[in-house]
């Protein structure tokens, strides 16, 4: 690791100065900054400000410590924080450090061209998908066999596509629902609203899985 990278604990005191400036116009004193980091000395203190002088991170002057606006970390858009790398294989040692935020837009890089529907029924349950789970939707085409949603006769479904000349079907991923055929000649009056790539509960966000729709 460089002198200059910061750990996630230096850039959380870092970061907690910056904002409290920000918003009070002055630093923290020791005892403001021990109370929020909940440290039992303000040792801790003088030792992260050492740290962050001596990583160019801070100045200091005769009036004391400064901020080095330059070398302030980027504000970041919210997200999960990265905290370090940790060993799937054999032991070693731990590595701290903030390697960044996941966000949406590193799930799903094409988020400009994601929304999101409310699911409203069970048919698709057998794709794991349910009663009240949001599904995401990209303004794509819906390959032959992959999920999508589709409007038609002024009703909308979420559903597997298969389309051949015979015509189209929507195949529910559950037994208790039938398929929906859709004859050649009213293709025209059928609107794709969007590709599956994707959707979240309670429990989480689920992507689709590669190769699969």
């Amino acid at each position: 690791m460089s002198r200059r990278d910061l750990t996630a604990k230096q850039r959380d005191f870092l970061l907690f100065i910056r904002d409290f400036i920000a918003e009070h116009g002055v630093w923290p004193t020791y005892r403001e900054i021990v109370d929020h980091f909940g440290y039992r000395s303000p040792n801790s203190v003088t030792q992260n400000l050492q740290a962050l002088h001596k990583k160019g991170y801070l100045r200091r002057d005769a009036t004391g410590y400064q901020l080095v606006e330059e070398r302030l970390p980027r504000q970041e858009p919210a997200g999960i924080p990265i905290r370090g790398i940790i060993s799937a294989g054999r032991l070693q040692e731990a590595v701290e450090e903030h390697l960044g935020t996941i966000t949406l837009e590193t799930l799903f890089p094409n988020l400009d061209r994601i929304y999101a529907i409310r699911v409203s029924g069970q048919s698709m349950q057998g794709a794991d998908i349910h009663d009240g789970d949001y599904v995401l939707l990209m303004d794509d085409d819906i390959p032959n066999g992959g999920i999508g949603a589709v409007l038609y006769n002024g009703e909308t479904s979420l559903k597997r596509i298969y389309y051949d000349e015979r015509g189209l079907r929507l195949e529910p991923a559950n037994e208790d629902y039938s398929d929906i055929y859709i004859q050649p000649d009213v293709f025209e009056e059928v609107r794709v609203l969007g590709r599956y790539v994707g959707h979240v509960n309670r429990n989480g966000i689920f992507k689709r899985t590669v190769g699969r729709s």
